[in-house]
């Protein structure tokens, strides 16, 4: 792609979720993310390959419907109430809407089934925008309007997301389809405690995104999109294999690694609230994602990938070298956890 278009594209990404954020008026606020849609479209399709065409379709119509719903639901508020503020959403119908369309447009489960199709069709760099960056201006909103919705709608979306998000990853060999689950699961993590602790929330979602962003550089650098081809890794970079089963067991949640910071700390947050059901039914439903992290590892760690004397050997094709950005990423997603004190006490 022409430097001067991909350098328009993110300057757009960045313009449209920067005007979200910075909006109180629901119009501009669905102004921005239709340029977040409109800016990543183009660098979905660049391959012009079927699948990346077909992943950019089915992109761009259920971004369309979502942005159809919030645009139908602020116009419902203020025809009921005479606000278009985004905070005076509290009529229970127009709030219920939003927070649907606002599920559909990052994910959320039952809303899901777009995401790994997506997913799948796209770059792995592509791909790290979708997790990542696409998800900031719609969780945005959602913190903005929580307070408003329906707390049993949140909990079900939340419940049913890390459950979904879990169960779906068990029986996946493709790894941008996993990587799309363990973004439904952590998306419920963040929607589940966005009502009580919207700190949390913020927390889940800057941890998530760097364990995301290590893992996405990581699998990038080896050339990965299978788990097939994983059991090449360590052929390729030994060390660099070691830390993505630390960076994949860290997306899992376990201790001592960082991912089990927020998890940790929204189960206490939810036992703080009387909630002792629910944080036992979601610490349940990150178990399940933990097994197919843990079978990753597996692939990574325990397998070695069958060779026959006439297969190229794996350390002769060529290798990337490893970025700033993959290393600093890399060592946040694994070292923070011994930070939780001081993190707590800035949070509270």
């Amino acid at each position: 792609m022409n430097p001067y278009v991909l350098s328009t594209l993110l300057i757009s990404l960045g313009l449209g979720t920067t005007l979200t954020f910075m909006s109180s008026h629901w119009l501009l606020a669905w102004m921005g993310l239709e340029i977040n849609t409109l800016a990543i479209i183009p660098l979905m399709a660049q391959k012009h390959h079927p699948r990346a065409v077909e992943a950019t379709t089915k992109y761009f119509l259920i971004q369309a419907t979502a942005a159809a719903m919030i645009l139908f639901a602020a116009t419902t508020n203020a025809w009921i109430n005479g606000q278009w503020d985004i905070n005076q959403m509290s009529h229970p119908i127009p709030s219920s809407i939003t927070m649907t369309a606002l599920a559909l447009k990052i994910g959320l489960a039952p809303l899901h089934l777009w995401l790994p199709e997506v997913m799948q069709g796209i770059t792995l760099t592509t791909g790290l925008i979708l997790s990542t960056w696409q998800k900031l201006a719609p969780l945005a909103l959602i913190m903005q309007t929580a307070n408003n919705a329906h707390p049993h709608l949140l909990t079900l979306l939340a419940l049913t997301s890390t459950l979904i998000g879990g169960w779906g990853g068990l029986n996946q060999t493709q790894l941008r389809k996993i990587l799309a689950y363990s973004s439904i699961a952590h998306l419920g993590w963040m929607i589940l405690v966005s009502q009580m602790a919207p700190k949390m929330t913020l927390l889940a979602l800057i941890t998530y995104i760097i364990m995301t962003t290590a893992t996405f550089l990581t699998l990038n650098n080896i050339n990965s999109t299978k788990t097939v081809t994983l059991t090449h890794a360590w052929t390729k970079a030994p060390a660099l294999a070691a830390l993505t089963c630390l960076l994949l067991l860290s997306l899992g949640g376990l201790p001592p690694l960082t991912g089990f910071m927020p998890k940790w700390l929204i189960i206490q947050e939810l036992a703080n609230q009387g909630l002792a059901l629910t944080a036992t039914i979601i610490a349940l439903t990150a178990l399940i994602s933990l097994y197919f992290y843990l079978r990753l590892t597996h692939a990574l760690a325990l397998t070695l990938s069958p060779q026959t004397t006439n297969a190229t050997t794996p350390w002769r094709s060529p290798t990337k070298q490893p970025t700033l950005a993959l290393s600093l990423t890399t060592v946040m997603a694994t070292c923070l956890l011994p930070m939780t004190p001081t993190i707590f006490t800035l949070i509270t």
